[in-house]
C-alpha cells in the first residue's frame, strides 16, 4: 500500500468507520449503546467524536414533517450480492464488492457496505419501527450517501431470513455466507426523504446526505426475535433537528 493510498484509507476510516476492513476494530475506541459508553457520553471517546455532542447535523432524526419535493430518482445497481458479513459487536454487517451503485441526479456513489439495527434509528412523526437496514455508499469525493429502509413485521423477507440464518452469533472477522441481494430489502415505492446528517455511530461526522425511504419493508417476526437476541438494542435516540428542511419525494 503506497502512502497516497494508506492516507485515503485512513481518512475514510475517519468518516466511516464500519466501513473498516477487519483489523482496524481491535484498535477503535471502546463505544456502546449503554451506560458509561452509550451515546450520552460518545463526545468522550475521543477527539474527533467530540461532534457526537456538539454538532448541528446529527441524525437519525424524528421526521416529523416533510416539503413535498421533485427529487431525483434513487437509480440503485446493485448486481453484485455481499457473501462476506462480519458481527463487528456493534451489528450485522454485509461487505459489498466493487460493481455495487447508486446514482442520484449528477451524484454517482459506490456500495460500501450494509448493516441493520434494532429498534429503527430514525423515526417517522414520533413512531420507530422494529429495525432498520442502512446501506452506505461513499462517492469519490468522500461524501456517503446512506438509503434507510425502516423494517416492520410482515411476510418473510428473503434476503433478511438468509442473512439472520448465516449471522454470526459472536464478534469477529468476516466469514462466507451464500450470497444475500440487497436488492430484495427495497421497498417497490423508492420515495424518499433527504437530509444532511451525520454517522450515527462515533465519530458522528456530519458527512451524510440521507435518503430515507418513505415505504418500510416487510420482514418475517421471528428474524426480528432473532436479530434482537443478539442486538436487544443498537440504535441511537433521535437527535435535534434544528430546524433542519426536509423535503420528500
Amino acid at each position: 500500500m503506497n502512502r497516497r493510498h494508506a492516507l485515503k484509507t485512513l481518512a475514510g476510516l475517519v468518516l466511516c468507520p464500519l466501513c473498516a476492513p477487519a483489523g482496524f476494530a481491535a484498535d477503535a475506541p471502546h463505544w456502546g449503546y449503554e451506560g458509561e459508553h452509550g451515546p450520552a457520553h460518545w463526545g468522550d471517546v475521543d477527539a474527533a467524536s467530540k461532534v457526537c455532542s456538539i454538532g448541528s447535523q446529527q441524525s437519525p432524526i424524528d421526521i416529523q414533517s416533510s416539503i413535498a419535493a421533485k427529487l431525483p430518482p434513487l437509480q440503485i445497481a446493485w448486481p453484485k450480492k455481499p457473501d462476506m458479513i462480519v458481527n463487528n459487536g456493534h451489528t450485522i454487517q454485509l461487505n459489498a464488492e466493487a460493481g455495487n451503485t447508486l446514482t442520484v441526479g449528477a451524484d454517482k456513489y459506490d456500495l460500501l457496505q450494509y448493516h441493520f439495527h434494532h429498534p429503527s434509528e430514525h423515526l417517522i412523526g414520533g413512531k420507530n419501527f422494529p429495525m432498520e437496514v442502512h446501506f452506505v455508499h461513499r462517492n469519490a469525493a468522500g461524501t456517503l450517501a446512506v438509503v434507510g429502509a425502516l423494517m416492520t413485521a410482515g411476510k418473510p423477507n428473503p434476503a433478511f431470513s438468509k442473512i439472520v440464518a448465516a449471522m454470526p452469533a459472536k464478534e469477529g472477522p468476516p466469514v462466507k455466507m451464500a450470497a444475500a441481494d440487497p436488492n430484495q430489502m427495497l421497498p417497490a415505492n423508492r420515495g424518499y426523504y433527504r437530509y444532511s446528517g451525520s454517522l450515527t455511530t462515533p465519530p458522528c461526522s456530519e458527512v451524510v446526505n440521507w435518503l430515507l425511504l418513505r415505504e418500510p419493508i416487510q420482514v418475517a417476526k421471528a428474524d426480528i426475535d432473532a436479530f434482537g437476541k443478539l442486538f436487544p438494542m443498537n440504535a441511537r435516540p433521535a437527535q435535534k433537528d434544528n430546524r433542519r428542511f426536509v423535503p420528500s419525494s
